[in-house]
């Protein structure tokens, strides 16, 4: 790990810090505002990819795992109105969605990093967003897998409700994963802008 480095790692704990405190307080209906700031990950991720290579992001991206396994452990400490603010279930969720879904972007980031330079980081980030969406919110939520720890209450969340308030009948935590990831989605294509500037100033002076 080299001192260029360093901005990248400071980055990523930044926001998964924050992302982990802001995920405490509601944006309308379906959404926390942890989810503006949580996919800004995928983009420190891909700048490290592109500047340093996919090592450098893989650096990345496992202390950000470590800073989000501490901010859930503290999290499952702490009280809230209805028990702890984190459970088991959304620490393992939280876990195992951000690790999987960062090193597929690695991966498949490093795979296009050779063709035209919006192709690597969208794709990358939409596929890695898209499967952090899925494994988090069903193992946090799903009665399905209710196995992970069966005294975590989720009855809640399998509530049969309109989908996003006006569409078919689903599971409420389906509403809230369709708008987590539709804010990711779009997220992803702004975040290209900053990408494209950050890395061509880091190539620049590399």
């Amino acid at each position: 790990m080299t001192r260029t480095h360093l901005p990248g790692i400071i980055a990523m704990a930044a926001i998964v810090v924050a992302s982990n405190i802001l995920v405490q307080f509601l944006y309308g209906n379906w959404l926390t505002w942890g989810a503006f700031t949580y996919p800004l990950a995928f983009l420190v991720t891909d700048v490290m990819n592109r500047a340093y290579g996919q090592a450098a992001a893989r650096r990345v991206v496992m202390v950000g795992f470590v800073v989000g396994l501490a901010c859930s452990l503290i999290g499952t400490q702490i009280m809230g109105e209805f028990g702890p603010l984190v459970t088991i279930r959304i620490a393992v969720g939280s876990g195992v969605a951000f690790l999987v879904a960062q090193l597929l972007d690695v991966a498949i980031f490093s795979a296009l990093r050779d063709g035209k330079w919006w192709r690597a980081p969208l794709a990358s980030t939409l596929v890695g967003s898209t499967v952090d969406t899925i494994l988090f919110f069903s193992i946090a939520f799903s009665g399905a897998l209710s196995f992970i720890h069966p005294a975590t209450d989720v009855s809640w969340a399998s509530e049969t409700v309109p989908l996003l308030g006006s569409g078919p009948e689903a599971p409420l935590w389906v509403s809230l994963a369709v708008a987590d990831w539709s804010v990711k989605l779009g997220l992803a294509l702004i975040a290209l802008i900053p990408f494209r500037l950050i890395t061509a100033r880091l190539l620049k002076t590399a």
